[in-house]
């Protein structure tokens, strides 16, 4: 049984305490009633004006403090869902329990899955600074959206008709000392192909990869990690060239946007050649180790015996067309910024690929900072799933958030932080999609800038957040809050 309360001490304790109190919250995408449902009742309690919508996003005001009145408005947005990744051995279901949240050093962490400081900070910070009655501030105008992680629907489909600001701090960056300014746009493919299967039997032999880093495929997709799917079809491929054998199963990978860091295939295999398959498998998985030495030097790689069966398994057509899908497929960046120094300008990530009963489905988020880019890269993609007889569907498509030559907020901030700290704060473009374009496009004249404290990890099981750093960043926005 869990014990609640780690993080009451911590300071600072009015951020903390929401954020315990958050993650207390079953709160994965698509399964956002609770935590939407929590926002409601805070603003109740709080007796703030609120709206609630069909999507289960929130909108919390706050009125200016005296003094504040003729200050213009202050909108501070971040999302209620999290991606829930958890180990193998993890003892809770991410779908009905909360996070067993723990201290270590200077980090909050959770015990065997994702944390969801991915956003769940912005919301402890957005629900400390309205509970507050000593934080002077003009008028505060939150918002909470939902299912930003598949697809920005909430952002996508909110009304901010009502609002009356139109300068907007996004509470959803992970690096404390920089100040984003703008971000790629993109999308989620969903591809089908069809397969066939035959009856066989002989030796079922399970190949499985694991304990690759993963990570962010908008943050991290640029440091080259190994992704599980096409490691393991290459493992496949390099057999399959030394030894006959039929494939049962393929599985990896957990959420478009989450670099996948463990795969499974079942194989089917003569039991004649299982001298020859052991040969051949330790010489591909040996030469993947090698190459991955640096990038990935914890990678395991296994094979394990589950004796002799009859199963339905793929014809050799269909595991042709499945090895051809995945030679063909494009991977990771495919081009950097010429404008900005170490900046993807285009990528994709295969975050799922799972061979089921008579099709294979696959999940890719596609990201550019270049619209035609963008479209070229998911044209690619759809005549590729095209040629292997499948079809494919776009979804979650947005747009980038485009830098403003001119931003009196950015240029606020700014200032104020090197007043406070002595230093610059850093002004960057990421990779990684954000939901300020989507609301760009509904506040006229939008000046939006984003922040936040250090994560690391995010979308993994070892995803942790500075406490230090959290701490920092929270004085440093009620700092300007309070700035007139």
């Amino acid at each position: 049984m869990m014990t609640y309360g780690k993080l009451a001490n911590i300071e600072p304790k009015e951020v903390f305490t929401y954020f315990e109190e958050i993650c207390n919250i079953p709160h994965g995408s698509k399964n956002i009633d609770k935590i939407s449902n929590y926002l409601v009742e805070f603003a109740k309690e709080k007796k703030l004006n609120f709206i609630q919508d069909n999507y289960k996003n929130v909108i919390i005001t706050k009125e200016a403090s005296k003094g504040y009145e003729k200050v213009p408005t202050i909108i501070l947005q971040g999302h209620m869902d999290m991606v829930t990744v958890q180990t193998a051995d993890a003892l809770i279901n991410m779908e009905t329990d909360g996070l067993d949240v723990s201290v270590s050093g200077d980090y909050v962490y959770a015990k065997n899955t994702s944390l969801g400081g991915d956003d769940g900070i912005a919301l402890a910070y957005s629900l400390a600074l309205l509970a507050s009655d000593t934080i002077m501030s003009p008028r505060l105008e939150v918002i909470f959206t939902v299912d930003e992680e598949v697809g920005m629907d909430g952002a996508r489909g909110i009304d901010l008709s009502t609002l009356q600001g139109n300068r907007l701090i996004n509470l959803d960056s992970e690096e404390e000392g920089y100040l984003l300014a703008g971000c790629a746009g993109g999308g989620t493919i969903t591809g089908t192909i069809p397969i066939t299967r035959e009856k066989g039997s002989g030796k079922v032999i399970e190949i499985s990869i694991s304990d690759l880093k993963g990570g962010h495929s908008g943050v991290e997709i640029d440091k080259e990690r190994g992704n599980a799917l096409y490691i393991l079809a290459r493992i496949l491929r390099n057999i399959k060239k030394e030894v006959s054998f039929s494939l049962v199963s393929f599985k990896g990978g957990e959420k478009d946007n989450a670099i996948p860091c463990f795969g499974i295939a079942q194989i089917l295999l003569a039991e004649e050649n299982s001298d020859a398959f052991k040969k051949a498998f330790h010489t591909t998985s040996e030469m993947i180790k090698h190459e991955f030495s640096v990038k990935e030097p914890k990678v395991k790689i296994k094979e394990n015996s589950l004796g002799v069966k009859s199963l339905p398994a793929l014809t050799e057509e269909s595991f042709t067309s499945f090895l051809r899908f995945m030679l063909f497929m494009p991977n990771g960046v495919q081009a950097m910024s010429m404008d900005i120094k170490g900046l993807p300008e285009t990528s994709l990530n295969m975050g799922i690929l799972e061979i089921e009963e008579a099709q294979m489905k696959v999940v890719v988020s596609v990201r550019s900072s270049l619209s035609s880019a963008k479209w070229e890269l998911i044209e690619k993609i759809t005549e590729l799933i095209k040629n292997e007889n499948g079809v494919s569907k776009l979804n979650g498509e947005y747009p980038a958030w485009e830098y403003k030559a001119n931003s009196e907020l950015r240029d606020s901030m700014c200032k104020l932080y090197k007043d406070v700290y002595g230093k610059e704060m850093e002004v960057l473009l990421i990779h990684a999609g954000l939901e300020c374009g989507l609301l760009a496009e509904k506040i006229k004249d939008l000046d939006c800038v984003s922040i936040g404290p250090d994560m690391e990890d995010i979308h993994t099981t070892k995803e942790k957040l500075s406490i230090s750093s959290t701490k920092r960043v929270w004085e440093f926005l009620v700092k300007f809050i309070e700035n007139k």
